[in-house]
């Protein structure tokens, strides 16, 4: 074999631990056998000249590219048969054991506590390999994305000497997923103080972008501390406030250290005092006095109660909360650290309308560089400084918030379309002269002329207007009123509770209802009383024999399966129809070509959403009731959906803090207030911003 296996017979006992393990070098398997050889007489010298051999027969790196490699073996090497064909030199050579025998005189304790120890290291290695899997996937935070980008040599010199630049410049980057392109040669400047909301359609690219940037795929300057809320906060033991409060890690460390010095300094028995003691205290001090510290649980539990966390919330261990509320804890963490670049995707999807009303006015104070992806109009108009709108594999910066934004777009797309139009008329012009007099002496040189202007003339594009989202709601037949209505109803999950008390509530085919309040206040429940899920314990619910309703859950990615594509769903759900048919239906809402056989977890939020829309709408409902149906749709998706809605000839109720889409689709408003109150509203939704306001301000 080439190597010194000839020092001893390995016993079977022994095999036990090597076979079948790997080991990094030489000293981890002389820790693991070594003690065992030395039992039965083995030299240390000899033992690691035994080891060494080892290691470089089974476990050499890959790689090693020195000409002597020898690579890793693809199946155990059974040293036992290694060395029962050696035996015989192996008995005449054998410089330190003395005798040979059958029975093994290895201690067994000794063994246990070897194979004790080789556990230990086995599980150390299984943590260390799984904190490497967690960080190769924070590094490619998605499989398939790839990101370039040329650097600037001067910014590099900045940051590599240590200046610390107060905006962020990157230039000329690309960025695609798969083989599809979603950037190309962009270019994204953001300025200290200024807001800025990312807006383009869905499945763009939005998201994968302010990965990039949060992940570090996309360089920016290296000081920056970059924060994305986009994962919910693990639950634990820790209380809601005590969990934003360990976000300043430069506080909890000061005050850590400020709690051993003082121990340290009020022990009886400490003889040998540091003299420096007091001197490090009084810096701690100064420290904590600077950055604020007896105030930050103040500004943490004043953030928390913007967001919705009641004082008494704020008392209660992260692992009570449910998803929606660790993700407002992440979004109170974000707001509490103030980072240098904070990314927000669809911020307001978790919040409720006074939650939303409470971080506008917050924002608009933020020191630092917001970016922030949302749906929401008026929350865009609101915090927005600038927009930045991602579209045609490009980004284009605008001044204003969404409504300058929108105006701006607007007016420069008219623009460039009347300079293409004018342009090709002159070049029309021009080579009307050049064919008409081309063979003309005496016409030669005006002719030159125009062909010189011609060929100068810059190369302009017509403006491709993107494609116009429609949304197509099927008809439903006619029903004689009334078709679903609650009488009297009184309901409570407990009896001694009742959130409702004889409630009346009707919905016709004519209907265009839309209920709003904060979270908490019961306007899940109504709508679950509505669909009969719930049964009142006093009162009636009438609904027509033939009523079908369509029911959009703002939790409706839980009920797909992400492995079937959109077809799939349909066909798994409602069996019996042809391939065209469900096609057919899908592509009323947007999903159609090669995205309705994707698979759904590769779909954007809004494509997932329009596919819940095909699965709410295949039995064609006469009354659609939908919950927060605007989170992850796109601005013009929301266009589309009010537009879709308020042509469907059936009764439609609507859950929704968004604010165009209540206002553009119903015409009649109720609020719950809680405690059994259900009030309708005669000034619209304008009425219940303005009692929100004064209840914050």
């Amino acid at each position: 074999m080439g190597c010194s296996l000839q020092y001893c017979i390995v016993p079977n006992k022994l095999l036990r631990i090597i076979d079948g393990e790997d080991f990094d070098d030489v000293d981890e398997l002389y820790d693991a056998i070594g003690d065992i050889l030395q039992q039965i007489g083995g030299q240390e010298d000899n033992i690691k000249s035994l080891c060494h051999d080892i290691i470089n027969l089974n476990f050499k790196s890959p790689e090693d590219t020195s000409t002597n490699t020898t690579s890793r073996l693809q199946n155990s090497v059974h040293l036992g048969d290694i060395a029962r064909q050696q035996e015989d030199d192996l008995i005449q050579s054998n410089i330190w054991i003395s005798s040979q025998s059958n029975t093994s005189s290895v201690d067994k304790k000794k063994l246990e506590k070897a194979e004790a120890r080789m556990k230990a290291k086995q599980d150390k290695r299984a943590a260390k390999d799984t904190d490497k899997a967690q960080n190769s996937n924070n590094n490619s935070f998605h499989s398939g994305v790839i990101a370039s980008q040329a650097l600037n040599k001067r910014e590099n010199r900045l940051d590599s000497s240590g200046a610390k630049t107060a905006d962020i410049n990157i230039q000329n980057f690309d960025l695609a997923y798969a083989d599809k392109t979603l950037l190309r040669d962009a270019e994204v400047i953001m300025v200290r103080g200024r807001r800025y909301g990312l807006v383009g359609r869905n499945g763009i690219g939005k998201t994968t972008f302010l990965r990039a940037i949060s992940c570090g795929e996309l360089k920016i300057p290296s000081h920056f501390n970059v924060l994305h809320v986009e994962q919910e906060v693990v639950g634990d033991d820790t209380t809601i406030l005590q969990s934003v409060l360990e976000c300043d890690q430069q506080r909890e460390e000061l005050i850590r250290e400020e709690k051993q010095l003082t121990a340290q300094a009020n022990a009886k028995d400490n003889d040998n005092e540091d003299p420096n003691l007091h001197e490090r205290l009084s810096m701690i001090y100064r420290k904590l006095n600077e950055i604020d510290a007896d105030k930050a649980p103040a500004r943490a539990s004043v953030i928390l109660l913007g967001l919705g966390f009641s004082a008494e919330m704020q008392t209660r261990t992260t692992k009570e909360l449910s998803g929606g509320w660790r993700m407002r804890l992440a979004l109170a963490r974000a707001l509490f650290v103030e980072p240098d670049l904070l990314l927000l995707d669809e911020p307001t999807n978790m919040l409720d309308i006074k939650a939303i009303l409470w971080l506008e006015n917050y924002l608009l104070s933020w020191p630092s560089i917001l970016l922030t992806v949302s749906h929401d109009k008026n929350f865009l108009n609101y915090v927005a400084t600038d927009i930045l709108h991602m579209h045609s594999e490009r980004i284009d910066s605008y001044h204003g918030n969404y409504e300058t934004f929108y105006n701006s777009m607007t007016e420069k797309l008219k623009s460039q379309q009347r300079e293409y139009e004018a342009q090709m008329q002159y070049r029309e012009h021009l080579q009307i002269f050049i064919d008409r007099f081309r063979c003309n002496a005496n016409r030669a040189s005006q002719v030159q002329s125009k062909i010189k202007a011609l060929e100068k003339l810059p190369e302009l594009t017509p403006v491709k207007a993107e494609s116009e989202v429609v949304l197509k709601f099927p008809m439903p037949d006619a029903l004689s009123p009334p078709i679903l209505q609650l009488d009297e109803v009184t309901f409570g999950y407990e009896p001694s509770v009742k959130l409702f008390k004889k409630l009346d509530f009707c919905v016709t085919m004519e209907s265009r209802i839309a209920i709003i309040g904060a979270n908490g206040t019961g306007k899940t429940t109504l709508i679950r009383l509505l669909l009969g899920e719930l049964n009142p314990i006093d009162g009636f619910r009438h609904a027509h024999r033939n009523l079908k309703v369509g029911y959009f859950s703002q939790h409706h990615v839980d009920s797909m399966d992400m492995k079937m594509t959109s077809v799939e769903l349909l066909q798994s759900r409602f069996p019996g129809s042809k391939a065209e048919d469900y096609r057919r239906h899908l592509g009323s809402f947007g999903v159609s070509g090669d995205l309705a056989l994707r698979p759904v977890h590769t779909l954007s939020g809004g494509q997932k959403s329009r596919t819940a829309f095909a699965l709410m709408t295949w039995r064609t409902p006469h009354v659609i009731i939908m919950d927060e149906p605007t989170n992850h749709l796109d601005m013009e998706s929301v266009e589309a959906l009010s537009k879709a809605l308020s042509k469907f000839k059936g009764g439609v109720v609507l859950v929704s803090h968004d604010q165009f889409l209540v206002e553009s689709v119903c015409n009649e408003f109720w609020t719950c207030f809680g405690k059994g109150k259900l009030k309708l509203l005669e000034g619209g939704f304008a009425e219940f911003k303005r009692t929100m306001e004064k209840e914050l301000f």
